[in-house]
């Protein structure tokens, strides 16, 4: 991603870069994908921390702070690294609850948990999606009563990243039919785990379902009712993360594809030099650098606050939800037999692509939203009418 990095990101960049080589390589990606409970280490995990990587969306009266004054665009250029590698941690989801409490934590709140994550020793994890329901604010079902102590939280939660590994839990619910956040701790009375399939090989997910959870009046995250607009920002976070995150997978499988290209030999030339093959690599690179293009674009509107910010994540999770897996799923095939293999690591990449397609908003959620920000009506809204 071309975000003209000053001197201080590229060499927070290169520093990533070096660390995940050195530490995770795709063979040890595969090992802790059976070995590792929660798909990594946790002090692997505190070396990440240590880099910057939990602290780049938390003030610096938090103990947090940027490379270039921008964190969000620091921490995407992380994403970015990770995609090409696909590296595990929970980058998104931790992020995501030091953002908001930041912004919007009481000061026992930030102080209970922000030190923990910007150290690496607590993992957090926001839950908003739940089971067969939209991923935004009209999709929240589980509910808040309020009880003699504070609050019961009452509905299932799914599927939700490193909701079984999670200290904390970030919890969207309705209180009095408005959007509002809870923070409550990941073993809380009342919350039962259950562990969710995954199709990424190092991603851990789950259903939490809470049965009557009893949570304090000052776990409530922000102004009670109020968090409809948060609860946006946090999901065009996301959708960044994750965009910067496919972009940089599919910028690697691209260059791998070439290499092997290059590399493999049929009737004494090189793949590359058959003009079929040529036009495929051009149509290919194309798509990966309208990946790129609209992924940093949508990273400079959200960091900016921009008003076009929605709009904007929007388009890059359409686009690159629908062109990602496309991309990866053909340069399985210009490998042929080889890149169909559980021994080669194309399929990492498609799993991780493909995963990250399915969170926080489909592709085709998306573009309903790009609609009904232009004023345009969905087909379903249409049969609806009709």
């Amino acid at each position: 991603m071309d975000l003209q990095l000053t001197d201080d990101q590229q060499l927070f960049d290169e520093t990533t870069a070096r660390f995940l080589d050195d530490t995770c390589p795709l063979p040890t990606v595969r090992e802790w994908a059976d070995k590792q409970p929660a798909g990594y280490p946790r002090d692997w995990w505190r070396q990440g921390a240590a880099l910057g990587w939990t602290s780049l969306l938390v003030s610096e009266q938090d103990g947090g702070g940027s490379v270039s004054g921008d964190g969000l665009l620091d921490l995407v250029l992380v994403a970015e690294e990770m995609g090409r590698r696909v590296s595990p941690g929970p980058l998104v989801v931790t992020n995501l609850v030091a953002s908001t409490l930041s912004r919007w934590g009481s000061d026992d709140q930030r102080a209970a948990v922000l030190p923990g994550i910007v150290s690496g020793e607590t993992v957090a994890t926001w839950c908003l999606t739940e089971p067969g329901r939209p991923w935004s604010t009209e999709g929240v079902h589980l509910e808040a009563t309020a009880t003699a102590d504070g609050y019961a939280l009452h509905g299932v939660k799914g599927p939700v990243e490193a909701g079984a590994e999670a200290d904390w839990l970030v919890v969207v619910a309705r209180l009095d039919g408005a959007p509002t956040q809870f923070l409550v701790p990941g073993d809380s009375p009342g919350v039962t785990v259950t562990a969710a399939e995954g199709f990424d090989l190092v991603r851990r997910f789950a259903v939490l379902t809470f049965e009557g959870a009893a949570v304090p009046a000052t776990a409530v995250v922000g102004p009670p009712g109020g968090a409809d607009g948060e609860v946006e920002r946090l999901g065009n976070l996301a959708a960044v993360l994750q965009c910067a995150e496919a972009a940089g997978a599919v910028d690697h499988v691209l260059a791998m594809t070439v290499e092997y290209a290059f590399d493999r030999f049929s009737f004494g030339r090189p793949l590359a030099s058959y003009q079929a093959l040529k036009h495929r690599f051009a149509d290919l690179k194309l798509t990966v650098e309208a990946c790129l293009a609209t992924a940093q674009a949508a990273a400079v509107a959200v960091a900016a606050d921009s008003p076009r910010a929605a709009e904007l994540t929007s388009v890059a999770k359409s686009y690159i939800g629908d062109h990602a897996p496309l991309v990866v799923q053909d340069c399985v095939q210009l490998h042929g037999g080889i890149g169909l293999t559980w021994d080669h690591d194309l399929h990492l990449y498609l799993r991780r692509v493909v995963q990250d397609a399915a969170l926080f908003g489909t592709p085709g959620e998306h573009r309903a939203r790009l609609a009904s920000g232009l004023g345009l009506t969905t087909r379903s809204e249409a049969d609806h009418v009709g």
